[in-house]
């Protein structure tokens, strides 16, 4: 099997993860929290930038197995848990049912604190990296 389809089975799989344990915390939060804000998707997109940005920094330099790493948790797991277009949709809805402050306040406070931990976990990693 060529790189690129052992690469392609493992981007499906993290996917299939991701999507889950973004269903799943969606739920978790919706049941604890409530319904009066986007919950699920504003922890699962926050979660994923600290992820990301810690993954893309620790995998630098770990050799031909950071591709594979690379391509299960970052393109795939991290993929499937979060959602740009959950975030997009969320923020539709919100304002065409006159509640476009709250949208934005969303929109915003989601792009800065993801920048915030995209920041956060890259730099952990790089304290952390050998």
């Amino acid at each position: 099997m060529s790189l690129w389809f052992q690469q392609l089975w493992l981007v499906m799989l993290g996917g299939a993860l991701g999507a889950a344990g973004r269903f799943w915390l969606g739920g978790l939060l919706l049941r604890h929290i409530g319904s009066g804000f986007p919950w699920g998707t504003f922890a699962a997109n926050l979660i994923g930038a600290f992820a990301g940005g810690f993954l893309a920094v620790w995998l630098e330099g770990r050799g031909a197995s950071a591709l594979y790493w690379r391509a299960f948790l970052i393109v795939g797991l991290l993929g499937g848990f979060t959602t740009f277009s959950a975030l997009m949709i969320e923020c539709l809805i919100n304002s065409r049912s006159s509640r476009t402050e709250l949208a934005f306040f969303y929109l915003l406070l989601t792009v800065m604190l993801g920048l915030l931990l995209v920041w956060g976990g890259a730099r952990l990693a790089h304290l952390w990296r050998p």
